[in-house]
């Protein structure tokens, strides 16, 4: 804007104020199009404290909707785009900044009183229009643009819950990628035992006649918090001291010893169950085969029978 001197006063001359520049500066704050108190005040070559005591004196002219000051989060979401000179200032700002509306913006060049302030506004104005215009004209584009968003959003999260379950289905299923071990698979063997120690969340049955330290051993790799009951022979190779020693580090462990059962079963949070042809002590020692049960009445049938244990 070029100055002209009359007498001892300086006054702006009405000249036109570049789009691009204003565009900058409208921001979007409360769903509505508004520009900031500063930006506005650098526009029209006052002070910002200038600007805003002369909208104070003129209150009731700058309802809500003319006139709003940010809050704090408003103000660091789009702090961004106002440089660290607005922001500060001299000696730095001690209030939020002040948005103002396509109304409020028109209200400003009759406080103001001046014919630079008519001049500013009136190129503001016709931003506002032109953007309006735009967005007017390019409706139907803005709603193919959105409803191609929300179709992908909705493929995405089909397609992420389509591979949860694939991904569910291979852990809940990956125990029955190989069933049989055979003589010397040792080490593949107990680290499939472990997999499946660690997958129960709250407790472990154990239905074993032959248990040992080694079977503890194995117990050992489960998750902190879960409880363990072992049903085992009588005369099966496990003192109360192994217990004591296994509660004392891993709790907690319950033995209970009987001759009901032949086979041998491992039973995660009461309701997973697995059928093991070998001791869990002597896994991969000999072929043996291991079993996802499938069939929930029969694991019902388990607990079951070990309640009269």
């Amino acid at each position: 804007m070029a100055r002209k001197e009359q007498g001892s006063s300086t006054e702006l001359n009405p000249v036109d104020i570049d789009p691009k520049v204003i565009k900058n500066l409208i921001r979007v704050i409360r769903g509505k199009q508004v520009m900031l108190d500063s930006d506005l005040a650098m526009l029209y070559q006052v002070e910002t404290g200038a600007l805003n005591r002369s909208v104070k004196r003129n209150i009731n002219r700058f309802p809500d909707d003319f006139c709003f000051q940010l809050t704090e989060e408003e103000f660091l979401r789009c702090r961004f785009g106002i440089s660290k000179e607005k922001t500060e200032g001299r000696g730095g700002r001690r209030y939020m900044p002040y948005a103002f509306t396509e109304q409020g913006i028109s209200m400003l060049s009759a406080v103001l009183k001046s014919d630079a302030a008519v001049n500013v506004s009136i190129g503001i104005m016709r931003t506002f229009v032109e953007m309006r215009r735009f967005i007017a004209n390019n409706s139907l584009l803005f709603e193919k643009v959105t409803d191609i968003e929300l179709k992908q959003l909705e493929y995405q999260k089909s397609t992420d819950e389509r591979f949860d379950k694939v991904f569910q289905y291979i852990e809940n299923h990956a125990e029955t990628e190989q069933k049989v071990f055979f003589d010397g698979q040792i080490y593949d063997a107990f680290s499939l035992i472990v997999s499946i120690i660690k997958k129960a969340a709250k407790e472990i049955i154990l239905i074993d006649g032959y248990v040992s330290i080694d079977t503890l051993n194995l117990l050992a790799k489960k998750n902190n918090g879960v409880d363990v009951i072992i049903y085992t022979f009588p005369g099966a190779q496990l003192t109360d001291k192994d217990i004591a020693n296994f509660n004392a580090q891993y709790p907690q462990l319950m033995v209970k010893r009987t001759q009901a059962f032949h086979d041998r079963f491992i039973i995660l949070d009461g309701k997973t169950a697995y059928h093991v042809g070998s001791s869990i002590k002597d896994a991969g020692k000999k072929c043996f085969g291991i079993s996802l049960i499938e069939d929930q009445g029969i694991i019902i049938e388990l607990l079951n029978r070990l309640k009269t244990v």
